[in-house]
């Protein structure tokens, strides 16, 4: 890389058909929650809270925990056993821990010109957001129809996991725009090889 050149910054998605598969995406293809200002961007992006709630409390421990989170939800949507064959039990066990806290209350509010919104009822701690990610992955594990639709991604060297709702249960990449584009060039390439040769 030329000197002076930035490295790409990617930008969060949240198209993996769960709130808890979009926190286990941050990982590629490279570490996206790499400071607090990207895991507040995550946080309001995912919808955890109403737009313009300010994360004023949010801090280096937020992105420790957020980052462990993401790390059990892996451990037991890969079912990676690890080094520990007890360790997707303790995965198991950290995400029940983690979404034990009481989640962010809502409220309803006017704005000036009439329209209800969204608000909630103080500002959003680490361990209330952290149980709404908590609970959507206890709701993911613990429901088998979803369980059977976990799909992961067919792309070269692509980690992501998402819910394959498509009709007939055949998507086959995390996005088509990506990685299934990838797939088709290569294709082609190899065609092309082997029409030459």
């Amino acid at each position: 890389m030329a000197s002076g050149t930035a490295t790409a910054s990617y930008e969060p998605r949240f198209d993996c058909g769960r709130l808890c598969l979009d926190l286990l995406a941050t990982t590629h293809p490279e570490e996206q929650l790499h400071s607090v200002e990207r895991l507040r961007a995550w946080i309001a992006g995912a919808g955890c809270v109403p737009p313009g709630t300010q994360l004023v409390g949010a801090d280096v421990s937020w992105l420790v925990d957020f980052r462990e989170l993401r790390d059990r939800i892996g451990q037991t949507v890969h079912r990676e056993p690890g080094p520990d064959p007890r360790s997707v039990e303790v995965a198991l066990a950290r995400i029940n821990a983690f979404a034990r806290a009481a989640t962010p209350a809502p409220r309803v509010v006017r704005t000036a010109d009439g329209t209800l919104v969204r608000s909630l009822d103080g500002a959003p701690g680490r361990a209330a957001l952290l149980a709404v990610v908590a609970r959507d992955a206890v709701e993911l594990l613990t429901d088998p129809a979803a369980c059977a639709s976990l799909r992961q991604c067919a792309g070269d060297n692509c980690p992501i996991v998402y819910v394959d709702t498509s009709r007939g249960r055949r998507r086959r990449w995390c996005s088509s725009e990506t990685c299934g584009n990838r797939e088709r060039v290569a294709r082609h390439r190899r065609r092309a090889a082997l029409a030459r040769a």
